[in-house]
């Protein structure tokens, strides 16, 4: 069986080596995901989440900085770098490099992910896009 730390380790590979699919193996299918939306995401809309992402955003890259273990959970500080190629949010592409920091909590049972939770940097996002000004 595949550790959590493995299961996170290929996951990270998958994601930086452009296989979506490969990377959505890290979720099980009773995965919740809150934090980037209103209500937790289940998996067709975790799944949609990051099609999209992988779209607007020609070789999102994630970097880990740190990765914390307590048995079955890890919490992560990451930087996600791309450029803005396609729609997003509304806005057309520009070609503009965007860096998105954020932090993520990850529960896992049996290898894969049932319950994520996450805070990430999406004004900075769309300010870096153009979708909003710059707070004065």
């Amino acid at each position: 069986m595949t550790t959590p730390g493995q299961a996170l380790s290929n996951a990270l590979q998958r994601w930086n080596a452009g296989d979506l699919d490969g990377y959505l193996l890290l979720y099980d299918d009773r995965i919740r995901l809150h934090g980037y939306s209103p209500e937790p995401m289940g998996k067709p809309e975790v799944c949609a989440f990051y099609d999209m992402i992988f779209t607007a955003f020609d070789s999102p890259t994630l970097e880990f900085h740190e990765v914390l273990w307590d048995g079955d959970q890890c919490a992560i500080r990451f930087t996600m770098t791309g450029r803005h190629s396609a729609e997003f949010m509304g806005v057309a592409g520009t070609g503009a490099s965007i860096t998105l920091p954020g932090i993520t909590i990850l529960h896992f049972v049996a290898g894969r992910v049932i319950e994520r939770y996450s805070q990430a940097d999406m004004l900075g996002l769309l300010v870096q896009v153009g979708a909003v000004a710059a707070p004065a």
